[in-house]
């Protein structure tokens, strides 16, 4: 699996590539399949970033991810 630092992550917010990705916990999730990612925003929420600490806001819990596929690890 690939590896993406925080400066390449930031790349893939929706508005730079077409891929739509955030970090989680070291992971980096390809979520640009969800229509609450359009345009890369969900909620106050913005990709191409690491959410790992925003997770604690969420109305949901981290098996949310289980439902994309990790593309890298985010070091």
């Amino acid at each position: 699996m690939k590896k993406l630092t925080k400066n390449q992550l930031a790349l893939y917010n929706g508005q730079d590539k077409p891929e739509i990705y955030i970090a989680f916990k070291g992971m980096v999730y390809d979520v640009s399949s969800s229509r609450l990612w359009k345009n890369g925003r969900h909620y106050e929420h913005w990709a191409g970033q690491d959410l790992t600490k925003e997770l604690s806001d969420a109305p949901h819990n981290a098996n949310v991810f289980d439902k994309f596929e990790p593309v890298a690890y985010l070091i």
